[in-house]
């Protein structure tokens, strides 16, 4: 399971209105680190399901929502509960540290 797409047309509904906390990664293509982190944000949206969405965000072809939260280098990951941004890492980070910020904020 591969995590969800979200654009600024559905940014609202997807992360916003989520009932569940929402990780966000912002990225682009041509981003390398991106690239990097990539399969791992994929990997955790299965191994969260249900607990967490994962999504992700080109940053490229979603200007508005990328503006809004001030995304100025990538990859940024954003960690939303009850529609706020609560959290957040800046950089290719390895799985480990990614998992031990999910983890923080589950089940709160």
């Amino acid at each position: 399971m591969a995590a969800l797409q979200v654009t600024d047309a559905t940014f609202e509904e997807e992360v916003i209105k989520s009932d569940i906390p929402v990780l966000i990664d912002c990225w682009a293509e041509w981003c390398a680190p991106c690239r990097m982190v990539g399969p791992i944000v994929d990997k955790l949206a299965e191994e969260y399901a249900g607990k967490f969405k994962i999504a992700k965000l080109d940053v490229d072809n979603n200007r508005e929502s990328s503006a809004k939260y001030s995304i100025t280098s990538i990859p940024t990951m954003l960690i939303f509960v009850n529609g706020e941004v609560v959290d957040g890492l800046v950089g290719a980070h390895p799985e480990a540290n990614i998992k031990a910020k999910l983890d923080q904020h589950l089940a709160k």
